[in-house]
């Protein structure tokens, strides 16, 4: 059974420590070894994003959830493919718009930008996430503030953002992450995002017998109306087949997941009239999680907004995903839909 995990510890050191005692007062106590020259196992820091192993230790910097266009007209998107974790959400319009998780690597190229919604604060929090965003409305602004979620936004005078010459606002802006994180202030994450079983673990104790998975190479997943993203199956790996990506830079999952999510009423509208959604990463609801040619109907269950995201099966089985590169479908409940291919 899939149990509690301390997402930094991969193995902890195991040497015990031979208690001495000195026959006589003249006579210095034995040198305690160098932790080098024990036979403790080394220990491993893993990240919360991916559940793989940080190659260089726990970055200093926290992690940062980029608001990136996800339209035509801000493509092409840059450094997509250095994030450990993208979230596609409802928008306005029926559009949506991508938080990029960057914790391991840094670029210091990544956009186009745009402003945040009230949906990021239960995407940011579980990892204890730092807002990074071109604006927002005043509501959100103060929602967020109130989640305490720090933000880092240019209508807030912060550093890191330029301009591409090449596009017209909103879709224009560009940001250095390599500059937010030398102002950001560290964060200690509480927990894994999703909880993390390496693949082909077993289940032990479990008393149901799962539905099986079904086998895919391409799926559509439909946001509304005018929104659907498009993916196949490429070696190992999911991949969008209409994203705005720059050429040869796209995300590659290692597991695609569709959440079927309640979308609220954010309580404004934007400059053309349209409501605000605002999707809940909160409670439960369906799940579907595409990993090689598998597709395994689940549920997803995250108690509050900065909780760890764990999974069951159909027969209420305990679900791990497989450490990798992960991207997640906040799908609404009424009107979204996937389609097999």
């Amino acid at each position: 059974m899939l149990g509690a995990m301390r997402f930094r510890l991969l193995a902890v050191a195991a040497a015990s420590a031979l208690l001495l005692t000195a026959c006589s007062s003249d006579k210095e106590p034995p040198k305690a070894p160098d932790a080098s020259e024990g036979t403790s196992t080394p220990i491993v820091e893993i990240s919360p994003l991916t559940g793989l192993p940080l190659k260089g230790g726990a970055p200093d910097n926290p992690v940062l959830v980029v608001k990136v266009e996800n339209t035509f007209g801000g493509a092409p998107q840059y450094s997509l493919d250095k994030a450990d974790l993208v979230i596609e959400e409802l928008v306005e319009g029926g559009l949506t718009r991508l938080a990029a998780l960057y914790y391991e690597n840094l670029p210091t190229k990544v956009g186009h930008v745009r402003s945040m919604r009230a949906t990021d604060i239960g995407i940011a929090s579980p990892v204890a996430g730092q807002i990074v965003a071109s604006g927002g409305a005043s509501s959100t602004y103060q929602r967020v503030a109130a989640a305490g979620v720090p933000v880092f936004s240019e209508d807030h005078d912060a550093t890191g953002f330029s301009s591409d010459t090449t596009k017209v606002r909103p879709y224009n802006r560009l940001v250095d992450l390599t500059v937010i994180a030398g102002r950001a202030k560290p964060a200690k994450i509480p927990g894994p995002y999703l909880t993390w079983e390496a693949a082909g673990a077993d289940e032990p104790g479990a008393a149901a017998t799962a539905e099986a998975p079904r086998k895919a190479t391409a799926a559509t997943v439909g946001f509304s109306n005018t929104t659907r993203t498009s993916w196949a199956l490429k070696g190992d790996t999911w991949q969008r087949t209409n994203g705005h990506a720059e050429a040869g830079t796209d995300f590659a999952a290692d597991t695609m997941i569709v959440l079927f999510c309640d979308v609220g009423d954010a309580g404004y509208t934007d400059p053309a009239g349209n409501p605000v959604p605002e999707t809940v990463v909160e409670g439960s609801g369906d799940a579907m999680i595409f990993h090689g040619d598998q597709v395994t109907k689940a549920t997803w269950n995250k108690k509050t907004l900065g909780a760890t995201m764990t999974f069951e099966d159909t027969a209420g089985n305990a679900l791990g995903i497989d450490p990798g590169h992960v991207w997640m479908e906040l799908v609404p409940k009424t009107g979204g839909s996937v389609t097999l291919g």
